[in-house]
């Protein structure tokens, strides 16, 4: 009897960690792995559409929302898939964002100059400031407000993102709030470069006024060097010094956060992810990165922000996006406006 138990109790050591590793290979197939496939999937769509005659206007970030919202709105999201969504929304984001200070360094932002880094500096502050100011007025939700303030004063989707980790809107918000600062932005990107001629702009002028008022990093490429290769460098530099103070506002909403709930027991996380940014871009700024790999860099970043950007897609509701209404599409126009404006106004008066 007691040879038999013997035995059992071998066979059973030997048998235990095969079937718990099965197990665990078993729970992560369950629980993660379909929702990251089925964010690749969608994000493989957005860059194919990319490429697209008439969507290369559009970043793949932004496909990416707009065919995960069809895919979850029309055919729903299976409920198996909810971890590995939630995983590429947050984790995948935030490395992608640190990564985003490769693209940075401070030799950089010193080119254009301490009048057009003040430039940059003061058009952010005030967009930011005057957009939640107007939003409460007009009344739009709080959190809404501040992620439209992050999209048009800073970078647009990436900012928004990275905001949503310290605000903590609902995925709606985050959806309602990358359309607007799309929209806005690519008439911006259209718009701007037929104004130059009669607005007075040389090429560095130009180039300042776009790197420091239109959203994204991709719409700014494009309208930049629409007016030249003189206007497109300077606004590659001064949109890339706009994404560069991502990391104060972003943690300086942290703190605002943290002290509102400074009387509760669940106190909102400090984003943390923001200094590593910000050792990332002194990294880059001592240290010549190879080319060859700050190439490789650009793209694994662009891909996680955009599987980022397809999860928040998937977990959008249209239904709860009209009903926020069409205040906060009236709040991103005049945040448009004023940032184009305010920024146009620093620009003539340097």
């Amino acid at each position: 009897m007691s040879s038999f138990t013997h035995t059992a109790n071998e066979i059973s050591e030997t048998l235990i960690p095969g079937a718990e590793r099965r197990k665990t290979l078993h729970s992560l197939w369950n629980g993660v792995i379909p929702g990251i496939v089925l964010v690749a999937m969608i994000t493989a769509v957005a860059f194919s559409a990319h490429n697209v005659s008439g969507f290369a206007l559009f970043s793949p970030m932004i496909l990416a929302v707009v065919a995960g919202m069809i895919y979850s709105n029309v055919l729903g999201t299976p409920a198996h898939a909810k971890a590995g969504i939630a995983f590429s929304q947050r984790r995948l984001l935030r490395f992608a964002i640190v990564l985003l200070g490769f693209q940075l360094t401070l030799g950089q932002v010193a080119s254009i100059g301490l009048s057009g880094v003040g430039i940059v500096a003061l058009t952010l502050g005030a967009t930011f400031v005057f957009t939640i100011t107007l939003g409460r007025l007009i009344g739009v939700d709080r959190k809404l407000a501040e992620l439209i303030a992050a999209g048009t004063s800073i970078c647009g989707a990436s900012a928004i993102v990275a905001t949503n980790i310290v605000t903590e809107a609902r995925d709606e918000d985050v959806t309602y709030a990358v359309a607007s600062i799309t929209l806005f932005g690519t008439v911006a990107m259209l718009g701007f470069p037929l104004l130059a001629p009669y607005l007075g702009l040389d090429q560095h002028g130009f180039g300042l006024w776009a790197g420091a008022s239109i959203h994204e990093v991709a719409q700014v490429i494009g309208a930049g060097f629409q007016n030249g290769t003189q206007s497109g460098e300077i606004a590659t530099v001064a949109k890339l010094t706009r994404v560069a103070l991502l990391a104060p506002m972003v943690i300086a909403l942290g703190l605002m956060a943290r002290r509102k709930a400074s009387d509760q027991t669940a106190r909102p996380p400090m984003p943390w992810f923001v200094a590593a940014f910000v050792a990332v871009v002194a990294l880059n700024s001592l240290v010549a990165v190879p080319a060859e790999v700050k190439s490789a860099i650009a793209l694994a970043t662009t891909i996680m922000l955009t599987m980022g950007l397809a999860a928040m897609g998937l977990q959008a509701d249209i239904s709860q996006l009209r009903s926020r209404g069409l205040r906060p599409l009236a709040l991103a126009f005049s945040a448009f406006l004023f940032i184009g404006g305010f920024s146009l106004m620093l620009v003539k008066l340097a």
